[in-house]
């Protein structure tokens, strides 16, 4: 009887309204898929939905807290998805409608294209000893770093990469970065790591600014880093904070396809690690029959 009364109650003024806040919040969720922000947005609505709780079960103090928590997060929700609100703005001023978020249909053979070309590209520096800085996106994007350098949204080839990083181009110096399966701006500024001395197995410490920049965006985003040393042309990987140098390629290869086959579930550095001292056993197998 209740239900009846309420459905008697909606006009069609009510389900206008109930739609166009569907869809704000649908696009609002559509800008911040991927980003930081996603985080930053699930962490309040953990705050919401505890408060609530808290409300039900009387719990007073605990309900004062959280609510005066949560007004200083929507005090700071500007400056924090200032990222976010700047794309949201720059897309409605241009037009561009929220159906492009959806033409994201990939094929298996773009996965091991793009995989060769970065592993081409990737020797071609390390012959050279050409230093590179590749950051690749995940489920964090990466959008306010691609904005501190120039936007290019290319298609990813590997002679492409290896002439970004030449070091005449004016774009070599900064990183270049992918998402999308595109290479979306080069000479970007990435965040420098301040505890770079516990982060290699090895206990080697000294790392240059390249390799100190790679470990900061993977402690701040769950992105891949690949990195060419300019000294030695060593290859090396930096994921959740932790870094690896690598010197078979085949096994960033396979760690890659792995990465872009299971988005949600990858390998860690365990693998890469465990396969390179793998590798290095056959070798060092080889030798010793030899």
């Amino acid at each position: 009887m209740l239900y009846m009364n309420f459905l008697h109650t909606i006009t069609l003024r009510d389900i206008v309204d109930i739609l166009v806040v569907s869809v704000l919040v649908y696009y609002v969720l559509l800008l911040i898929r991927g980003t930081r922000g996603m985080q930053i947005a699930k962490g309040v609505l953990i705050l919401i939905v505890v408060m609530f709780v808290c409300r039900f079960f009387g719990l007073q103090t605990v309900n004062w807290l959280l609510q005066a928590l949560l007004y200083g997060i929507v005090v700071a929700l500007p400056i924090v998805f200032q990222p976010e609100l700047r794309r949201m703005l720059v897309s409605l001023g241009t037009g561009r409608g929220i159906t492009d978020s959806f033409k994201k249909v990939v094929d298996v053979t773009i996965h091991v294209q793009t995989v060769d070309n970065i592993l081409w590209s990737l020797e071609q520096l390390s012959d050279t000893k050409t230093g590179a800085l590749i950051a690749i996106e995940r489920q964090t994007g990466l959008e306010e770093y691609c904005e501190t350098g120039t936007m290019l949204n290319a298609d990813i080839s590997a002679k492409l990469i290896f002439s970004i990083f030449n070091t005449k181009s004016p774009l070599h110096d900064g990183a270049v970065i992918i998402k999308d399966f595109r290479i979306a701006a080069a000479s970007c500024y990435l965040p420098l790591s301040e505890n770079v001395e516990n982060k290699n197995k090895t206990g080697k410490k000294g790392y240059g600014t390249r390799h100190r920049a790679a470990i900061g965006l993977s402690e701040q985003t769950d992105a891949v880093v690949l990195i060419v040393s300019e000294e030695t042309g060593n290859v090396s990987v930096a994921h959740n904070g932790r870094i690896v140098t690598v010197k078979d390629l085949e096994i960033i290869k396979i760690f890659l396809l792995n990465l872009y086959q299971n988005a949600r579930n990858p390998v860690s550095l365990d693998f890469v690690l465990s396969e390179e001292l793998s590798e290095n056993a056959k070798i060092s197998e080889t030798k010793s029959q030899s």
